[in-house]
Formats: C-alpha cells, structure tokens, sequence
C-alpha cells in the first residue's frame, strides 16, 4: 500500500477542516440542547455552501452530481467531516442516505431511481434503513419476523422494526423483509422501497439512544408495518437477495463510520492536549507536567494513527478487491476503532475533570 496522502485530496483536507470548524462548530450548541430541527434552517445554508464549492457527495462519482473519490480519498475526507456531529449531513455524505445512495445507484429501476434515489442526490429528501427489530437479534440479519407476502401485484409488508435511524422526517424507508422462509437463511429476505405515507406504516416513537432522543435526521424510530402494500416495482433488486444487497452496503459503510469516529477522536484528542496545557493543578504546574496524563496523550496518539492506517488500508484493498476478499480487514477495523474511540473519549472526559 501507498501511505501518501493522494494528490487530488491533500490540499483539499486543510480546507474542509477550516470550512468545519469555522461553518459547523458555531451549530453544534443548538443542535445539542434543542435539537436537529432546531439547527436544520442554519445546515441548509451551510448545505448550500457546500454545492457552491462543488464538495457536494464526496462518495459518488461525478456523472450522480458527486466529487468522483475514491473509497480511500472519500475515507480521508470523512476523518475531518467526521470532527462534527453534522459534517456529513452538510455534504450529503450522512448515514443511512449514503448507503442508501449506494444501492439504489446499481440496483434501482430507472423508475425507482427518477422516484427514490433523484431527490436524495440533491438533497431534498431522506431516507431510513429498516431493518433491526425488537424481538429479533439485530447481529444476526438472516432471523427477522417482518415478512412480506405476494399478493396480486404487490406485496403485503407486516411486522415491526426500530432502531431505524433517520426515520423521523423520511420521505422513504429501505424495508427488510422475509419473502422466502423456507429458503436457505442467506436467500429468505427482500428489500423494498415503502414511501413513509403508504398505508400501514405507522411511525411509532422516536427510541432514546444512551439517554438522549433525537428528532429528524438525528433520531432512531421504531416502525410498525401493519399490511402495508407496496406495488411489485418497489421491490428493489431480486427477491431473496436481501442479505447480499445489505452485506455490499455494510463494506463501504464500515469505511465511512471507522473514519467519521476516527474524526471524533482527533477532536476529542485536540481538547484534552489544550485542558491538559492549560489547567492548573498547583501553581506553576498543569495536568500537562502529570506522569499520567503524558501518557494517555501519547498513548491517544499512539492508538489513533494505528487505527487510522488500518481504516485506510481497509479502504485501499475495498478499491482493488471484492468485498468477500476483504471482509476480514472490514469486520477488523469496526472493533479497533469503537475502542479506540471509547478510550480516547474516556480519557478526554477525565482529563477535563468538572469542567
């Protein structure tokens, strides 16, 4: 692998962190105490901003109106989107639409796509990934409850999801569902397109994740499909290919997120070097001059550039080989980097102490 950073982004990253941190920092105080809907009029601007400066879907290729990166490149410029709880929703990059996005661009009808993926592209719309359920292990994606049955042209969608994120204010929901249960587990479910206005979809509650209930782009819901029909050209792809589309989302997307937290990290780290610099302990010595806290730094440090490498190595082998052949590094980089950032953060909190 070539650890150089690639002509076409190094200069670009300086810019987009200054762009960040000057455009969205100034935002995040609203959208944490009062939410995304509050800050939503300011991101649009911000959003606008962004198209201007042809920074608009860094993850697609340029003939869907993206910026034509590479998944290393696009890996490079989620890190610094990903220093902002709303860096990737200012670009059009945000989970779930981006792998969203993915999927509808190989395996869409042209009608689907004049419908469903068009609106996302530009940023008028969002969409919702629906698939974990209540009464079902989510880290197992071939057991769910919610079926869909043929009948005449359509099929009847029933069951009951959450953890939905983004539901909250979607104009679609990408549905999971089992349309063969007596095949192999693999090959029993389908993907369908549901409008959130079709009958039978009830939007039930916005879930509060860790003590805190998003709205909007910033929620996860729980849906209940209640007979809900949807015409046989919503179904997206062919039936019982369910778990391969998901599988072929999950590979980029393990990329965008281990990037986006790689982000955080650098935040986090940034702030715990200016708290350890500039709080006193005693006069003339910070928490900076503590045997401790040099070394939660440089082992911060340490365990970021590890996990970044590793994160980037995995993006350059997704842009050479197929999914299946680099599903180890994929699956590898979700567990390295949860717990670096969980570290990381961990450490930046104590080191602030009260404050």
């Amino acid at each position: 692998m070539d650890f150089s950073i690639p002509q076409r982004v190094a200069p670009l990253l300086p810019e987009l962190r200054d762009f960040v941190e000057n455009r969205l920092y100034p935002i995040e105080p609203v959208f944490f105490r009062n939410g995304f809907g509050a800050a939503e009029s300011a991101l649009e601007k911000v959003r606008k901003a962004v198209r201007e400066k042809g920074w608009w879907l860094p993850h697609l290729p340029q003939p869907d109106g993206g910026m034509g990166l590479s998944l290393l490149e696009f890996g490079l410029v989620a890190a610094e989107l990903g220093r902002s709880p709303l860096g990737h929703y200012a670009f059009n990059c945000q989970a779930p639409d981006a792998g969203n996005m993915e999927i509808l661009r190989e395996l869409a009808t042209p009608a689907q796509r004049k419908e469903f993926l068009a609106p996302l592209l530009e940023g008028k719309k969002r969409s919702c990934f629906s698939m974990t359920e209540p009464d079902y292990p989510g880290s197992n994606p071939v057991w769910m409850g919610t079926t869909a049955t043929r009948e005449g042209d359509g099929y009847l969608i029933e069951g009951r999801k959450w953890f939905t994120s983004g539901a909250d204010g979607a104009a679609f929901a990408i549905v999971m569902a089992v349309t063969h249960p007596e095949a192999p587990p693999h090959q029993r479910a389908s993907m369908f397109l549901v409008p959130s206005g079709t009958p039978g979809f009830e939007f039930v509650r916005n879930i509060p994740c860790m003590g805190h209930e998003g709205d909007g782009w910033a929620s996860h819901a729980e849906i209940r499909y209640r007979r809900c029909r949807v015409p046989a050209g919503y179904r997206l792809g062919p039936e019982g290919e369910g778990f391969r589309i998901a599988q072929k989302r999950l590979g980029p997307g393990r990329i965008h997120h281990c990037m986006r937290w790689l982000g955080i990290c650098e935040r986090a780290f940034e702030l715990m070097c200016a708290r350890a610099a500039s709080r006193e302990v005693r006069p003339g010595a910070t928490l900076g001059d503590q045997q401790t806290i040099q070394d939660w730094i440089a082992t911060s440090r340490m365990e970021i550039d590890s996990a970044r490498l590793s994160v980037l190595e995995a993006a350059w082998q997704l842009d050479r080989q197929a999914h299946s052949e680099a599903r180890d590094r994929i699956s590898a980089i979700k567990f390295q980097v949860a717990r670096v950032m969980q570290d990381v953060v961990d450490r930046a909190i104590q080191t602030h102490g009260a404050a």
